[in-house]
Protein backbone atom coordinates (compact mmCIF):
# COMPACT_ATOMS: atom_id res chain seq x y z
CA UNK A 1 0.00 0.00 0.00
CA UNK A 2 2.65 2.37 1.42
CA UNK A 3 4.16 1.54 -2.60
CA UNK A 4 1.25 2.28 -4.25
CA UNK A 5 0.55 5.67 -2.56
CA UNK A 6 4.29 6.64 -3.54
CA UNK A 7 3.42 6.19 -7.25
CA UNK A 8 0.36 8.08 -6.75
CA UNK A 9 2.19 11.19 -5.00
CA UNK A 10 5.39 11.01 -7.28
CA UNK A 11 5.06 13.75 -9.77
CA UNK A 12 7.38 13.74 -13.24
CA UNK A 13 9.00 16.74 -14.60
CA UNK A 14 7.55 15.48 -17.74
CA UNK A 15 3.67 15.97 -18.40
CA UNK A 16 1.48 17.53 -21.30
CA UNK A 17 0.40 20.62 -21.10
CA UNK A 18 -2.94 21.59 -22.81
CA UNK A 19 -2.29 23.83 -25.75
CA UNK A 20 -3.93 24.97 -28.97
CA UNK A 21 -5.78 22.53 -30.83
CA UNK A 22 -3.64 21.37 -34.13
CA UNK A 23 -5.46 21.79 -37.09
CA UNK A 24 -5.75 18.53 -39.43
CA UNK A 25 -2.81 18.11 -41.78
CA UNK A 26 -5.22 17.88 -44.55
CA UNK A 27 -6.49 20.92 -46.27
CA UNK A 28 -10.15 20.32 -46.67
CA UNK A 29 -10.73 22.98 -49.03
CA UNK A 30 -8.25 22.10 -51.20
CA UNK A 31 -9.41 18.35 -51.00
CA UNK A 32 -13.03 19.48 -51.82
CA UNK A 33 -11.72 21.55 -54.50
CA UNK A 34 -9.54 18.13 -55.97
CA UNK A 35 -12.65 16.00 -55.85
CA UNK A 36 -14.99 18.48 -57.65
CA UNK A 37 -11.98 18.76 -60.09
CA UNK A 38 -11.71 15.07 -60.71
CA UNK A 39 -15.53 14.93 -60.87
CA UNK A 40 -15.44 17.55 -63.60
CA UNK A 41 -12.28 15.92 -65.58
CA UNK A 42 -14.60 12.65 -66.18
CA UNK A 43 -17.57 14.61 -67.68
CA UNK A 44 -17.62 13.55 -71.31
CA UNK A 45 -19.41 17.02 -71.62
CA UNK A 46 -16.73 19.17 -70.51
CA UNK A 47 -13.59 17.19 -71.83
CA UNK A 48 -15.94 17.32 -75.58
CA UNK A 49 -16.35 21.12 -75.01
CA UNK A 50 -12.60 21.66 -74.45
CA UNK A 51 -11.47 19.84 -76.91
CA UNK A 52 -13.37 20.64 -79.91
CA UNK A 53 -11.85 24.24 -79.21
CA UNK A 54 -8.61 22.37 -79.85
CA UNK A 55 -7.90 22.21 -76.14
CA UNK A 56 -4.52 19.56 -76.28
CA UNK A 57 -5.14 19.24 -72.14
CA UNK A 58 -8.71 18.55 -72.60
CA UNK A 59 -7.92 16.25 -75.83
CA UNK A 60 -5.15 14.14 -73.43
CA UNK A 61 -7.56 14.07 -70.57
CA UNK A 62 -10.41 12.85 -72.90
CA UNK A 63 -7.66 9.91 -74.34
CA UNK A 64 -6.56 8.82 -70.78
CA UNK A 65 -10.52 8.41 -70.69
CA UNK A 66 -10.90 6.11 -73.24
CA UNK A 67 -8.01 4.35 -72.19
CA UNK A 68 -8.55 3.25 -69.14
CA UNK A 69 -9.90 -0.33 -68.26
CA UNK A 70 -11.90 0.68 -65.07
CA UNK A 71 -15.72 -0.32 -65.53
CA UNK A 72 -17.05 2.92 -64.49
CA UNK A 73 -15.20 4.32 -67.26
CA UNK A 74 -16.21 2.34 -70.22
CA UNK A 75 -20.13 3.99 -70.39
CA UNK A 76 -18.69 7.16 -69.83
CA UNK A 77 -16.05 6.64 -72.88
CA UNK A 78 -18.60 5.59 -74.94
CA UNK A 79 -20.46 8.99 -74.33
CA UNK A 80 -17.30 10.55 -75.20
CA UNK A 81 -16.64 9.13 -78.63
CA UNK A 82 -20.15 9.71 -79.66
CA UNK A 83 -20.23 13.17 -79.12
CA UNK A 84 -16.98 13.43 -81.27
CA UNK A 85 -18.13 11.13 -84.30
CA UNK A 86 -19.79 13.90 -85.80
CA UNK A 87 -16.96 15.95 -86.03
CA UNK A 88 -14.80 12.74 -86.96
CA UNK A 89 -13.76 11.71 -90.47
CA UNK A 90 -11.95 14.82 -92.05
CA UNK A 91 -8.32 13.52 -91.72
CA UNK A 92 -6.44 11.86 -93.58
CA UNK A 93 -5.04 9.08 -91.90
CA UNK A 94 -1.32 7.50 -92.63
CA UNK A 95 -0.04 4.44 -90.76
CA UNK A 96 4.14 4.67 -90.48
CA UNK A 97 5.72 1.02 -90.19
CA UNK A 98 9.12 -0.34 -90.28
CA UNK A 99 11.70 -2.18 -88.56
CA UNK A 100 13.11 -0.69 -85.13
CA UNK A 101 16.18 1.93 -85.90
CA UNK A 102 14.83 2.76 -89.66
CA UNK A 103 13.83 6.25 -88.25
CA UNK A 104 9.91 6.49 -87.96
CA UNK A 105 9.94 9.10 -85.12
CA UNK A 106 12.74 11.03 -87.14
CA UNK A 107 10.77 10.42 -90.54
CA UNK A 108 7.24 11.88 -89.14
CA UNK A 109 9.07 15.06 -87.44
CA UNK A 110 10.07 16.10 -90.54
CA UNK A 111 7.15 15.52 -92.75
CA UNK A 112 5.12 16.78 -89.71
CA UNK A 113 6.65 19.82 -89.18
CA UNK A 114 7.18 20.41 -92.90
CA UNK A 115 3.32 20.10 -93.15
CA UNK A 116 2.50 22.83 -90.41
CA UNK A 117 4.49 25.11 -92.58
CA UNK A 118 1.80 24.41 -94.66
CA UNK A 119 -1.18 24.90 -92.66
CA UNK A 120 -2.06 21.70 -91.43
CA UNK A 121 -3.02 20.67 -87.55
CA UNK A 122 -0.28 17.36 -87.12
CA UNK A 123 -1.45 14.62 -84.70
CA UNK A 124 0.87 11.88 -84.06
CA UNK A 125 -0.41 8.77 -82.22
CA UNK A 126 3.34 6.76 -81.36
CA UNK A 127 2.54 3.65 -80.14
CA UNK A 128 5.86 2.86 -77.83
CA UNK A 129 6.84 -0.68 -77.29
CA UNK A 130 5.87 -1.68 -73.47
CA UNK A 131 7.97 -2.88 -70.32
CA UNK A 132 7.35 -6.23 -69.90
CA UNK A 133 7.09 -5.74 -65.88
CA UNK A 134 5.17 -2.37 -65.76
CA UNK A 135 3.50 -2.41 -69.32
CA UNK A 136 4.90 1.38 -69.30
CA UNK A 137 6.19 3.36 -72.42
CA UNK A 138 9.58 2.76 -72.35
CA UNK A 139 11.53 5.18 -75.46
CA UNK A 140 8.78 8.06 -75.10
CA UNK A 141 8.26 9.38 -78.18
CA UNK A 142 8.00 12.90 -77.16
CA UNK A 143 11.76 13.34 -76.36
CA UNK A 144 12.43 11.78 -79.66
CA UNK A 145 10.10 14.46 -81.96
CA UNK A 146 11.15 17.65 -79.50
CA UNK A 147 10.52 20.06 -82.03
CA UNK A 148 7.20 18.68 -83.32
CA UNK A 149 6.29 18.29 -79.92
CA UNK A 150 6.51 21.67 -78.83
CA UNK A 151 4.88 23.05 -81.33
CA UNK A 152 1.23 24.41 -80.94
CA UNK A 153 -0.42 22.98 -84.09
CA UNK A 154 1.23 19.49 -83.16
CA UNK A 155 -0.26 17.46 -80.50
CA UNK A 156 2.12 13.80 -79.58
CA UNK A 157 0.24 11.30 -77.37
CA UNK A 158 2.99 8.32 -76.78
CA UNK A 159 0.55 5.19 -75.67
CA UNK A 160 2.14 1.72 -74.52
CA UNK A 161 1.55 -0.82 -76.36
CA UNK A 162 1.24 -3.23 -73.69
CA UNK A 163 1.93 -6.63 -75.63
CA UNK A 164 -0.76 -5.52 -78.05
CA UNK A 165 0.42 -7.17 -81.30
CA UNK A 166 1.50 -5.25 -84.18
CA UNK A 167 2.11 -2.28 -81.06
CA UNK A 168 -1.31 -1.00 -81.89
CA UNK A 169 -3.21 0.24 -78.83
CA UNK A 170 -6.68 -0.98 -78.75
CA UNK A 171 -8.00 2.27 -78.08
CA UNK A 172 -6.40 3.98 -81.02
CA UNK A 173 -9.01 4.00 -83.53
CA UNK A 174 -10.97 5.92 -81.05
CA UNK A 175 -7.99 8.24 -80.35
CA UNK A 176 -8.45 9.36 -84.43
CA UNK A 177 -11.90 9.84 -83.20
CA UNK A 178 -11.15 12.38 -80.90
CA UNK A 179 -7.75 13.64 -82.83
CA UNK A 180 -10.45 14.36 -85.64
CA UNK A 181 -12.88 16.00 -83.27
CA UNK A 182 -10.23 18.66 -82.23
CA UNK A 183 -9.35 19.92 -84.95
CA UNK A 184 -6.14 17.56 -86.45
CA UNK A 185 -6.02 17.14 -90.48
CA UNK A 186 -3.34 14.59 -90.75
CA UNK A 187 -3.06 11.99 -88.03
CA UNK A 188 0.12 9.90 -88.08
CA UNK A 189 -0.02 6.50 -86.42
CA UNK A 190 3.59 4.76 -86.12
CA UNK A 191 3.98 1.28 -84.53
CA UNK A 192 6.65 -0.38 -83.09
CA UNK A 193 7.68 -1.94 -86.05
CA UNK A 194 7.88 -5.70 -84.88
CA UNK A 195 6.39 -7.24 -88.14
CA UNK A 196 3.48 -8.39 -86.10
CA UNK A 197 -0.29 -7.89 -87.11
CA UNK A 198 0.47 -4.80 -89.38
CA UNK A 199 -2.61 -5.82 -90.84
CA UNK A 200 -4.17 -3.76 -87.83
CA UNK A 201 -2.64 -0.19 -88.67
CA UNK A 202 -3.68 -0.62 -92.16
CA UNK A 203 -7.08 -1.34 -91.35
CA UNK A 204 -7.53 1.67 -89.71
CA UNK A 205 -5.36 4.28 -91.76
CA UNK A 206 -6.09 5.55 -95.36
CA UNK A 207 -2.63 5.52 -96.16
CA UNK A 208 0.76 2.97 -95.27
CA UNK A 209 3.57 3.96 -95.48
CA UNK A 210 6.58 1.43 -95.68
CA UNK A 211 10.15 2.61 -94.56
CA UNK A 212 13.10 0.84 -95.20
CA UNK A 213 16.67 1.26 -95.02
CA UNK A 214 19.22 1.26 -98.03
CA UNK A 215 22.14 -0.25 -96.38
CA UNK A 216 20.66 -2.93 -94.80
CA UNK A 217 20.50 -6.51 -96.34
CA UNK A 218 17.54 -8.44 -96.76
CA UNK A 219 18.01 -10.77 -93.54
CA UNK A 220 17.81 -7.66 -91.33
CA UNK A 221 14.72 -6.82 -93.21
CA UNK A 222 12.82 -10.08 -93.34
CA UNK A 223 9.56 -8.94 -92.55
CA UNK A 224 9.01 -6.51 -95.49
CA UNK A 225 7.66 -8.51 -97.86
CA UNK A 226 4.56 -9.53 -96.22
CA UNK A 227 4.26 -5.59 -95.29
CA UNK A 228 5.02 -4.60 -98.65
CA UNK A 229 1.84 -5.58 -100.34
CA UNK A 230 0.24 -3.32 -98.04
CA UNK A 231 2.26 -0.73 -98.32
CA UNK A 232 0.38 2.32 -100.56
CA UNK A 233 4.16 3.86 -100.83
CA UNK A 234 7.81 2.52 -100.23
CA UNK A 235 10.19 5.25 -98.71
CA UNK A 236 13.87 4.83 -98.81
CA UNK A 237 15.08 6.94 -95.34
CA UNK A 238 18.54 8.23 -93.99
CA UNK A 239 19.34 9.34 -97.92
CA UNK A 240 21.47 11.54 -96.69
CA UNK A 241 24.59 12.54 -99.12
CA UNK A 242 26.88 9.39 -98.62
CA UNK A 243 24.15 7.01 -98.11
CA UNK A 244 22.16 8.72 -101.38
CA UNK A 245 23.78 6.24 -104.06
CA UNK A 246 22.59 3.44 -102.25
CA UNK A 247 19.67 4.72 -101.79
CA UNK A 248 19.01 5.02 -105.58
CA UNK A 249 20.31 1.64 -106.53
CA UNK A 250 17.96 0.66 -103.48
CA UNK A 251 14.75 2.38 -105.04
CA UNK A 252 15.15 0.50 -108.73
CA UNK A 253 15.13 -2.98 -106.30
CA UNK A 254 11.51 -2.10 -104.96
CA UNK A 255 10.07 -1.04 -107.76
CA UNK A 256 10.93 -3.96 -109.60
CA UNK A 257 9.80 -6.23 -106.52
CA UNK A 258 6.31 -4.56 -106.60
CA UNK A 259 5.86 -5.07 -109.80
CA UNK A 260 5.44 -9.05 -108.88
CA UNK A 261 2.73 -8.32 -106.39
CA UNK A 262 -1.24 -8.57 -106.92
CA UNK A 263 -2.85 -4.95 -108.05
CA UNK A 264 -4.91 -3.67 -105.03
CA UNK A 265 -8.17 -2.63 -104.28
CA UNK A 266 -7.82 0.52 -105.12
CA UNK A 267 -6.21 0.69 -108.20
CA UNK A 268 -3.11 2.70 -107.18
CA UNK A 269 0.52 1.13 -108.01
CA UNK A 270 2.48 1.83 -105.21
CA UNK A 271 5.42 4.23 -105.26
CA UNK A 272 9.03 4.32 -104.18
CA UNK A 273 11.04 7.14 -103.50
CA UNK A 274 14.24 8.16 -101.01
CA UNK A 275 14.39 10.82 -98.33
CA UNK A 276 16.41 12.15 -95.67
CA UNK A 277 15.14 13.49 -92.53
CA UNK A 278 18.15 15.27 -91.51
CA UNK A 279 18.99 16.95 -94.60
CA UNK A 280 15.02 17.47 -95.79
CA UNK A 281 15.90 15.91 -99.24
CA UNK A 282 12.27 15.01 -100.68
CA UNK A 283 10.57 15.25 -97.35
CA UNK A 284 7.95 17.47 -100.19
CA UNK A 285 7.47 14.43 -102.81
CA UNK A 286 6.61 12.08 -100.21
CA UNK A 287 3.87 14.52 -98.91
CA UNK A 288 2.99 14.93 -103.08
CA UNK A 289 2.92 10.92 -103.02
CA UNK A 290 0.56 11.13 -100.43
CA UNK A 291 -2.00 13.71 -102.25
CA UNK A 292 -1.82 11.57 -105.24
CA UNK A 293 -3.08 8.25 -103.86
CA UNK A 294 -5.90 10.49 -101.79
CA UNK A 295 -6.97 12.06 -104.95
CA UNK A 296 -7.00 9.16 -107.20
CA UNK A 297 -8.76 6.71 -104.17
CA UNK A 298 -11.00 9.45 -103.89
CA UNK A 299 -11.78 9.83 -107.45
CA UNK A 300 -12.79 6.12 -108.24
CA UNK A 301 -14.78 5.61 -104.75
CA UNK A 302 -11.81 3.72 -103.03
CA UNK A 303 -11.54 6.32 -100.27
CA UNK A 304 -14.56 6.11 -98.97
CA UNK A 305 -15.79 2.58 -99.22
CA UNK A 306 -12.51 1.56 -96.99
CA UNK A 307 -13.46 3.90 -94.77
CA UNK A 308 -17.01 1.84 -94.48
CA UNK A 309 -15.28 -0.85 -94.27
CA UNK A 310 -13.00 0.08 -91.69
CA UNK A 311 -16.25 1.19 -89.43
CA UNK A 312 -18.15 -2.34 -90.32
CA UNK A 313 -14.43 -4.31 -89.23
CA UNK A 314 -14.54 -2.14 -86.17
CA UNK A 315 -17.94 -3.39 -85.11
CA UNK A 316 -16.50 -6.98 -84.94
CA UNK A 317 -13.92 -5.64 -83.41
CA UNK A 318 -15.73 -3.77 -80.43
CA UNK A 319 -18.13 -6.61 -80.27
CA UNK A 320 -15.11 -8.80 -79.36
CA UNK A 321 -13.54 -6.54 -76.85
CA UNK A 322 -17.09 -6.20 -74.74
CA UNK A 323 -18.01 -10.09 -75.00
CA UNK A 324 -14.41 -10.97 -73.73
CA UNK A 325 -14.62 -8.35 -70.91
CA UNK A 326 -17.93 -9.19 -70.05
CA UNK A 327 -17.37 -12.91 -69.86
CA UNK A 328 -13.94 -12.19 -67.36
CA UNK A 329 -15.86 -9.23 -65.16
CA UNK A 330 -19.11 -11.52 -64.55
CA UNK A 331 -19.13 -12.38 -60.46
CA UNK A 332 -20.10 -16.11 -61.53
CA UNK A 333 -17.01 -16.03 -63.80
CA UNK A 334 -14.81 -14.77 -61.99
CA UNK A 335 -15.62 -16.81 -58.47
CA UNK A 336 -14.90 -20.19 -60.65
CA UNK A 337 -11.95 -19.49 -62.88
CA UNK A 338 -8.82 -19.94 -60.34
CA UNK A 339 -10.45 -23.45 -60.06
CA UNK A 340 -10.43 -24.10 -63.51
CA UNK A 341 -6.83 -22.64 -63.60
CA UNK A 342 -5.52 -24.88 -61.06
CA UNK A 343 -7.13 -27.78 -62.51
CA UNK A 344 -5.49 -27.78 -66.05
CA UNK A 345 -1.90 -26.99 -63.96
CA UNK A 346 -2.68 -29.84 -62.04
CA UNK A 347 -3.93 -31.88 -65.55
CA UNK A 348 -7.13 -32.84 -64.35
CA UNK A 349 -8.98 -31.23 -67.24
CA UNK A 350 -7.45 -29.66 -70.77
CA UNK A 351 -7.85 -26.24 -71.81
CA UNK A 352 -10.36 -27.08 -74.68
CA UNK A 353 -12.36 -28.70 -71.69
CA UNK A 354 -12.16 -25.59 -69.13
CA UNK A 355 -13.62 -23.31 -72.21
CA UNK A 356 -16.43 -25.30 -72.94
CA UNK A 357 -17.33 -25.58 -69.24
CA UNK A 358 -17.44 -22.27 -68.69
CA UNK A 359 -19.13 -21.14 -71.41
CA UNK A 360 -21.78 -23.27 -70.68
CA UNK A 361 -21.80 -22.03 -67.22
CA UNK A 362 -22.16 -18.43 -68.70
CA UNK A 363 -24.97 -19.48 -70.43
CA UNK A 364 -26.93 -20.96 -67.46
CA UNK A 365 -26.62 -17.64 -65.69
Amino acid sequence: MAQDKKKKDFKSALHLMEGVEQPSSVNEQLLKKMKQKKTAEIQPEVLFEGLAKGNRVMLGKAITLIESNLDIHRDTARIMIELCLPLSGNSVRIGVTGVPGVGKSTFIEAIGMHLIEKGHKIAVLAVDPSSARSKGSILGDKTRMEHLAAHEHAFIRPSPSAGTLGGVTRKTHETIILCEAAGYDIIFVETVGVGQSEVAVKNMVDFFLLLVLAGAGDELQGIKRGIMEMADAVIVHKADEDNLLPALTKITTYEHALHFFPTADSGWMPKVTECSSVTGHHIPEVWTIVKEYINHTKANGYFQNNRQEQEVRRLFVTLEEYLKTSFFNHPEIKAVFPSYEQKIRERKISPYEAAGELIKRLNTL
